[in-house]
């Protein structure tokens, strides 16, 4: 077993510790850096009285069900966006009254100071014929292609208190 901070393999006991939230397995040396997770105590829960609440079974779909793929928003949908709009040659007014939005949306999302809601996004898709999502799933991420030698300590920086 190897630490998640530091990588050195663990001789002996290993520690289970909580570093801003994290659950992490660490090495003697590195479990100074967390607190943990045996020396938690159970948080005890207070149960309001509420009526009993009645689920009633609808015969009809329930729209989207969970599935292994899902749809996530490109990393330059700022780009894009710009490139399709001067492509078109539109000014960002044009285009805000096109897709009925304000032209202030246009300009931050061509920024990339914001990330555009699901309608707006329909909206940009259809008006400049262009698509802002890809799909992904559980298998883009397989441990086969991760570097083994990269841990966390050698992304994070550890601040002293």
């Amino acid at each position: 077993m190897q630490c998640e901070i530091c990588g050195t393999d663990i001789k002996g006991p290993s520690s289970k510790i909580i570093i801003d939230g994290s659950e992490l397995t660490a090495c003697p040396r590195c479990s100074q850096y967390g607190k943990n997770v045996e020396k938690r105590a159970p948080v005890s829960r207070k149960v309001s009285p509420v009526a009993p609440v009645t689920q009633r079974r609808s015969s009809r779909p329930t729209g989207k069900r969970p599935d292994a793929m899902s749809d996530e928003l490109v990393d330059d949908y700022d780009h894009i966006i710009r490139e399709a709009r001067e492509k078109k040659q539109l000014s960002h007014e044009e285009l805000a009254l096109r897709i009925k939005e304000k032209a202030t949306l246009i300009k931050k999302l061509e920024r990339g100071e914001i990330v555009p809601e699901e309608g707006v996004r329909r909206k940009l898709e259809r008006e400049l014929n262009i698509r802002l999502t890809e799909r992904s799933g559980e298998d883009d991420w397989s441990g086969e292609r991760l570097n083994k030698g990269t841990t966390l300590g050698d992304i994070v920086t550890i601040k002293k208190k």
